[in-house]
């Protein structure tokens, strides 16, 4: 199983009318493999864009509640009537800066997945944790938390996405090798934890990658695809990563 499946997670960049302009400029491209993952508030302006073309569209948080008292949170069911399909769950900087917990965001791909939206669900490891090679044991009991007790037949629309927390954004990136041990090491965890369904589910490398590297990774047999952070903010770098995913 081969299938590269290429997000960009745009952070908190882009008004609506710069998210429609980028959206444009990307749909001019016609990738098959892409997700636009814009902030919350240019959800909206990118949909028109990427209705009816093979863009996926995400958020990059939500809910786990389907509606009630939570100021400033946004339900699942809220994120599919604005036309979305996926929604990034558990990366990094929600884990490290607003302390999101593996509880927490177990509950929220579950909730994600039950509404009908494909969770991009973030798993990865801290410089320390990786020198101190603790990173399987910080891998493995992220993966428990969604996964232990599961039942194969209801997990294989959610997506794995590593991401390096140390090569998030410094321009650092794993080597092929080093990602794809990793990738091989949560496939095998997957394995233990759901059986035969973790064959085919899609684990993506996040950390730094842009047009220079991707192919390199890509071309990796447990890589199916990138989450994208900086280079998803330009067409032409972000069309040449799904162009080397194809």
């Amino acid at each position: 199983m081969k299938k590269n499946l290429i997000a960009g997670n745009w952070k908190m960049h882009t008004t609506p009318q710069e998210a429609r302009e980028l959206a444009q400029k990307i749909a001019a491209g016609n990738p098959q493999n892409a997700v636009l993952c814009p902030p919350m508030t240019s959800i909206a302006a990118v949909a028109e864009i990427t209705h009816g073309t093979a863009i996926g569209l995400g958020a990059q948080n939500c809910h786990f509640e389907a509606k009630g008292a939570f100021t400033g949170e946004v339900s699942p069911s809220m994120l599919i009537a604005c036309g979305c399909t996926h929604v990034i769950i558990g990366h990094s900087e929600r884990r490290t800066l607003f302390g999101e917990t593996d509880e927490l965001i177990a509950k929220k791909v579950w909730s994600a997945l039950d509404a009908g939206l494909t969770p991009l669900f973030c798993v990865g490891e801290t410089l320390s944790e990786r020198q101190s090679e603790s990173w399987k044991s910080v891998i493995e009991r992220q993966l428990k938390a969604v996964f232990a007790g599961a039942d194969p037949d209801n997990v294989g629309g959610i997506v794995i996405a590593y991401e390096p927390v140390w090569a998030i954004g410094t321009g650092l990136a794993a080597t092929p090798e080093q990602a794809e041990e990793v990738h091989v090491f949560i496939r095998t965890c997957l394995h233990n934890l759901i059986g035969n369904p973790a064959s085919d589910m899609l684990i993506l490398y996040g950390g730094s990658v842009n047009e220079g590297n991707a192919r390199t990774l890509l071309s990796q047999p447990n890589i199916n695809g990138a989450l994208v952070g900086g280079a998803s903010l330009k067409a032409e770098q972000f069309l040449a990563i799904c162009a080397a995913g194809l």
